[in-house]
């Protein structure tokens, strides 16, 4: 995958799951679940573009390493909701498998990236 098609990619991880934050009941923990999880799809998109724009490959790797977190983190979130039982598990599937997806490449990248340090 190109990094353009990347950075749309991780962009509508961002935006899918702030229109899924605008859908749901919200109560106390829901709210805590609900920040945490905008806050950490959203940053996987900014994150990505940073590393795009890194000065070296290990700077790249270092942002690279930045993006893997808070996509896991993602999707920590997203489990977290789904079996809260906050969000119906085939509502939040799709996201949890997408923020998979792109943990996977961005570990696969990261190790490439590692190889050509080596």
């Amino acid at each position: 995958m190109d990094e353009a098609a990347f950075k749309e990619r991780t962009r509508q991880l961002g935006l899918a799951v702030i229109a899924l934050s605008r859908s749901i009941r919200h109560d106390l923990a829901a709210d805590v679940i609900i920040r945490q999880v905008v806050r950490s799809s959203t940053s996987v998109g900014a994150n990505y573009r940073a590393a795009c724009r890194a000065k070296s490959l290990k700077d790249m790797v270092a942002k690279l390493a930045v993006v893997e977190e808070e996509a896991d983190e993602t999707v920590h979130w997203l489990e977290m909701l789904r079996d809260s039982a906050s969000v119906p598990a085939d509502v939040v599937a799709p996201l949890i498998q997408e923020a998979s997806e792109i943990v996977a490449m961005t570990v696969a990248s990261i190790r490439t990236l590692r190889r050509r340090l080596s």
